[in-house]
């Protein structure tokens, strides 16, 4: 059984300013018209909605049960029909971003709030990857943007800015570590220990960063793995500094080693093979203006 939108439209208009003719006004329409559509609604229902003894229309128990059950079915629609709207109009229905654990923003949640406002109906995802793994996502289409550390080059059909935001990272240990404390340190003394070094899903070298050898080491796909390995006194690893001040501060130390911490930009991605509608094209130019 379907049910008329204006008859519902009607029914929670006249329960929620208290007469059917207010719900006329409301609505632009004749009284008439309006209390023909609550008929029409009880008699789908099986129901009465209101007592009309009285000189004005009171919710009967059954129209009170039902109200909220009608607000819903109206809300809906209204959803479905903004979805449709925007689609109409060439707005994407999900948008994903894919961010490196490295990027760190004041003005990210800003950003999101900005968006939700702005597409409410849209579908938002956020993920995290590193380096040829972002880069994979948004060259397959899977992401329409990515954040991450700069790298040297790209491929040509991925188009690149560098933003405004910088990301630091420095050398850690676990404080119980026997590297931890430990002066002068080099990279001699370093290659005596384990690294925990990040290694993509594709097995892609680190690039950009301090290149760490594969003997003695174990790996893995993102920073806050490394981070949490390190945590447990498997190794020293580099660390965004905005990750461990915020998660592992009290767990981790600082390896104090000439040339660090370091600075890299960090560059916004997206695909030249691929248009960006018209929420990924907001999200990219709000992103880009950071810090302007």
């Amino acid at each position: 059984m379907s049910f008329s939108p204006d008859s519902l439209e009607a029914f929670v208009q006249a329960a929620s300013l208290g007469s059917f003719s207010a719900a006329a006004r409301r609505l632009s329409k004749s009284q008439s018209t309006i209390s023909e559509a609550i008929s029409r609604l009880e008699i789908d229902l099986g129901v009465a909605l209101f007592d009309r003894s009285a000189k004005l229309p009171v919710l009967t128990d059954a129209g009170s049960a039902l109200l909220l059950q009608a607000q819903d079915v109206l809300a809906a629609s209204q959803r479905l029909r903004q979805a449709a709207d925007l689609l109409h109009a060439g707005v994407e229905s999900r948008l994903t971003l894919v961010i490196s654990d490295a990027y760190d923003s004041p003005d990210f949640q800003a950003h999101m709030v900005r968006l939700g406002e702005r597409y409410p109906e849209l579908e938002f995802e956020c993920v995290f990857a590193e380096y040829s793994d972002a880069l994979n996502l948004v060259r397959t289409g899977r992401a329409a943007l990515g954040i991450l550390p700069s790298e040297p080059g790209y491929p040509p059909e991925i188009g690149h800015v560098t933003l405004a935001e910088q990301a630091e990272f420095a050398l850690y240990v676990a404080k119980e570590h026997a590297l931890a404390g430990t002066t002068p340190l080099s990279q001699e003394v370093l290659a005596g220990y384990r690294a925990l070094r990040l290694n993509t899903l594709d097995d892609s070298p680190q690039r950009g960063l301090f290149q760490i050898a594969r003997q003695r080491s174990w790996s893995a796909p993102s920073y806050l793995i490394l981070m949490e390995l390190a945590t447990q006194g498997f190794g020293w690893a580099i660390l965004p500094r905005w990750m461990v001040r915020t998660y592992a501060a009290r767990m981790l130390v600082e390896l104090d080693m000439p040339g660090w911490p370091r600075r890299y930009p960090l560059d916004l991605v997206w695909s030249q093979q691929r248009s960006l509608g018209p929420a990924g094209a907001w999200l990219r130019d709000a992103l880009m203006a950071e810090g302007r």
